[in-house]
């Protein structure tokens, strides 16, 4: 028995002590070996080139537009560059300019100033009222600019246009020698006509001024369309219709359209003149064309105001602020042809 013991006790450390085979363990390996995608590496897009700012005794100017047009985007800069000079800091333009970016001038508004010429030029920069430019009445060929186009001037006042507000922020101003207005013995306001020099220069620097800052037709307006409550100029003697036909400057109502309109217009007034849904539907008229009026269903006196306002810009033959045929029709006539976008 201990002899058979001691033979298993050998025999286990023989087989312990003994060299052990290595354990191979087998991978997997697939016939077709899979194949990985190669890293694709984009090459950036060159930047265009842009054109180059321009130095001229140290001020700096970029004169040409690298924006979208049809966006009414616009880089140029009518005037030198402004920029920052912050302490122990350095302003590069490296990337200018950014190409999404417009002009700050949105609107041109036209004004009488109702005074002589010099008055006119005392006020319009000596007191707290301003214009960008004044056109005087001395037949001359000067136009006296007196506030920098991209500084407010204090012209329009508290006013409106379709969703704008106080246009003073965003507009030019144009003031025109001219006397304004006397009254009648039955109160009817008779307003004094424009010379003819004075419209040729009011023409050519509307015409500068809306093609360079991208202006619409519907942005080129009167104080009094801004502001029909407070104001009367330039009033019915200011030939819009003129500035419209030889300038292209402005808006003007289609004669086949309105002719169209009036046709059917003539019903409405024999028989709904005083309904207070007529009225509100006119009111609502003026509203969509852009005139800061709120619809109430009366013939109230910011209506009248307000029509005859329309007047003096687009029916100056009558402008006694009564809504007539006629009158309607334009309006109809011009929201047609010019709707909010």
């Amino acid at each position: 028995m201990r002899k058979t013991l001691y033979i298993i006790g050998l025999s286990a450390f023989v087989f312990s002590c003994a060299p052990q085979k290595k354990v191979v363990k087998t991978t997997y390996k697939p016939k077709n070996p899979v194949t990985q995608p190669k890293t694709v590496v984009k090459t950036p897009m060159a930047e265009k080139p842009k054109p180059q700012i321009t130095n001229d005794h140290g001020v700096e100017f970029f004169t040409t537009n690298i924006a979208d047009p049809t966006k009414n985007d616009n880089t140029a800069s009518y005037g030198s560059i402004v920029s920052a000079k912050p302490s122990g800091y350095k302003v590069v333009k490296t990337y200018f300019p950014a190409v999404a970016q417009n002009f700050r001038q949105k609107y041109l508004i036209l004004h009488y100033t109702a005074i002589p010429d010099d008055k006119s030029i005392t006020v319009l920069t000596q007191q707290a009222v301003s214009a960008h430019y004044l056109v005087n009445n001395l037949g001359d060929n000067e136009i006296y600019q007196l506030v920098d186009e991209n500084k407010r001037a204090y012209h329009a006042g508290i006013s409106s246009w379709r969703s704008d507000k106080n246009l003073n922020d965003n507009s030019i101003g144009i003031e025109i020698v001219n006397a304004g207005y006397t009254t009648d013995a039955t109160g009817k306001r008779i307003f004094a006509p424009f010379s003819d020099d004075q419209v040729k220069k009011v023409a050519a620097l509307a015409k500068d001024i809306a093609t360079r800052y991208q202006i619409p037709a519907t942005n080129v307006l009167a104080h009094s369309d801004i502001a029909p409550t407070r104001k009367q100029d330039p009033g019915p003697m200011f030939p819009w219709k003129k500035l419209y036909d030889e300038y292209q400057i402005g808006m003007w109502y289609d004669e086949a359209a309105k002719q169209s309109i009036f046709e059917l217009a003539q019903t409405d007034f024999q028989t709904r003149y005083n309904e207070a849904s007529f009225i509100f539907l006119i009111q609502t008229a003026l509203q969509k064309f852009g005139y800061g009026i709120e619809p109430s269903g009366a013939w109230d006196d910011a209506t009248k105001k307000t029509i005859e306002a329309f007047q003096y810009h687009f029916r100056p033959q009558n402008y006694d602020g009564i809504m007539d045929a006629e009158t309607w029709a334009i309006l109809q006539a011009l929201n047609q042809k010019y709707p909010v976008k």
